[in-house]
Order: C-alpha cells, then structure tokens, then sequence
C-alpha cells in the first residue's frame, strides 16, 4: 500500500460538525473541489455503500469501511485493480479544540497505475479540501 498524501487541521468545531459534514454527502462539492457529486444509498452507517463521480472522472462505487462517530470515518473506493482509501480520525486537543487528520492511500495489484493517473491531484488538493471542511464545520458551529 502507498500513502499517496496526507493532511491534518485543528478546529474550534465540535468533532459531531465534522461528522455532520461527512454524513451529508450530497455537500460534500462544498468544500471537495474534486468532487462533482456523492451518492450513499442508505444512511451513513459502517458498511454503507455509494457513488462518487469525480470532476472530469467516471463515477467510482465506494463503500463506508469504518465509521466510528467522533472519532473515525474510512471510505474505500473500488478502481480497477486498486482500492483508494481515506481514513479521517478525529481527535480533541488538550487545548479543546478538535484535530482531523486524513490519509489517502493506494493498494492493489494496479496501484501503481492509478498512482500515475490520481496520486499527484489527490496529494495536491487534499490539504485544501480539508481546510475548507474546517471552514464549513466552524461556519456551522
């Protein structure tokens, strides 16, 4: 498995704001440039399944591989030969206040490939995206 970036914010926002976020899917262009639109068909429960279309991209299935409320939110997107994986942990500071970390990882017997064609972008814009989460988690808050 290659970590293809990784990003962290710390946030006077409740970890449930970051939750809230990520359990509304339909938002998630708001603060996601590279998202055009999500789809989870049920509710965002571990296990639950959907439907990511990036910009410019083909539409990719995912599923909520774990979901730990406060204090993780793993997704896993199904490519070709590979699996694309966030993994967001949440965590209070001493201070109170609320860091997120994300990861972005690649695995799988094409990783490599997908690296080429996805590592660069996703690694570039994955600080970005999460700064803008923070915004919209305090903004709500």
């Amino acid at each position: 498995m290659m970590t293809l970036g990784t990003a962290h914010i710390t946030s006077s926002a409740a970890p449930a704001a970051f939750f809230a976020r990520w359990a509304d899917m339909a938002t998630w262009p708001e603060w996601n440039a590279d998202t055009a639109w999500v789809r989870l068909d049920g509710p965002f429960t571990e296990g639950a399944t959907g439907v990511l279309k990036p910009r410019g991209g083909p539409k990719v299935p995912f599923v909520v591989s774990a979901l730990v409320h406060g204090e993780e939110f793993t997704d896993v997107s199904k490519l070709v030969g590979a699996r694309l994986t966030f993994r967001h942990l949440v965590s209070a500071t001493p201070e109170g206040s609320t860091r997120v970390d994300v990861t972005a990882t690649l695995g799988g017997p094409l990783a490599r490939l997908w690296n080429l064609a996805l590592g660069k972008g996703i690694a570039g814009s994955l600080q970005t995206d999460l700064d803008r989460l923070r915004d919209v988690a305090e903004a709500a808050a």
